[in-house]
């Protein structure tokens, strides 16, 4: 998940930076308030962590430009303004927490996501084994240990996609979530790269009664526990 983090002084940056890390999160680094803006723009994101003492654009003009387009993505105040006046100027304009500094880290993690399991529990999903149909998914050795006791290995994006289609099961996934959250926009060999993904798939889990992994024509893909 993408955490925008916001912040002009280059020590803490890092440190919070290296913190979300460690957590699994992607950070995107901003250090001034247009920059944020820009990235915001531009890119997919989760979460914004965001300073209110800034050059050239303060984090409650940032805060207020964001919410008159993005009323969704959540933004948490790290700020050492700790006046009520100010966390109440900030909760005001739209953020969903306010943090003084100096603050816990430990904390700053557990606020981010509860945050991100109150706005979209799919998303912090954490299961690491699936079964289908017999079937054992193991995310952590990237395998699939099938009902005959062979064994299939799982490249990286193909175990992170079956995540994402299981954790959204029975809706469809675009295909601009899809290329946003596991090829992250990257340059991909051809139109069919999901497409060919989506058939190992089916070759690994489906039968001639169940049929598993769906594709919407124009729209994207879906996995069902449903009978076909």
């Amino acid at each position: 998940m993408n955490i925008l983090l916001v912040e002009d002084e280059r020590a803490l940056h890092e440190a919070i930076k290296l913190n979300m890390e460690l957590e699994g999160f992607k950070v995107i680094s901003a250090f001034d308030g247009t920059e944020a803006i820009e990235i915001h723009k531009n890119t997919r994101i989760d979460l914004i962590l965001l300073d209110v003492m800034m050059p050239k654009l303060n984090g409650f003009d940032v805060c207020e430009k964001i919410r008159l387009s993005d009323h969704k993505t959540p933004i948490l105040f790290l700020t050492a303004r700790g006046e009520s006046e100010d966390k109440i100027k900030g909760l005001t304009l739209g953020a969903d927490d306010y943090i003084t500094k100096p603050f816990n880290t430990k904390e700053l993690v557990l606020r981010i996501k509860n945050i991100l399991k109150r706005i979209n529990p799919d998303q912090t999903s954490s299961w690491s084994e699936y079964n289908i149909d017999g079937h054992l998914i193991d995310l952590n050795s990237y395998s699939v240990k099938k009902s005959d006791n062979t064994t299939v290995q799982l490249s990286e994006k193909q175990a992170k996609l079956l995540k994402l289609l299981i954790d959204n099961k029975e809706n469809v996934v675009s295909r601009k979530e899809i290329l946003e959250k596991i090829w992250e926009y990257e340059r991909i060999p051809n139109t069919r790269t999901i497409d060919n993904v989506i058939l190992s798939f089916r070759k690994i889990f489906d039968s001639k009664q169940h049929s598993h992994f769906q594709s919407v024509r124009g729209v994207g893909y879906k996995f069902t526990e449903k009978k076909a």
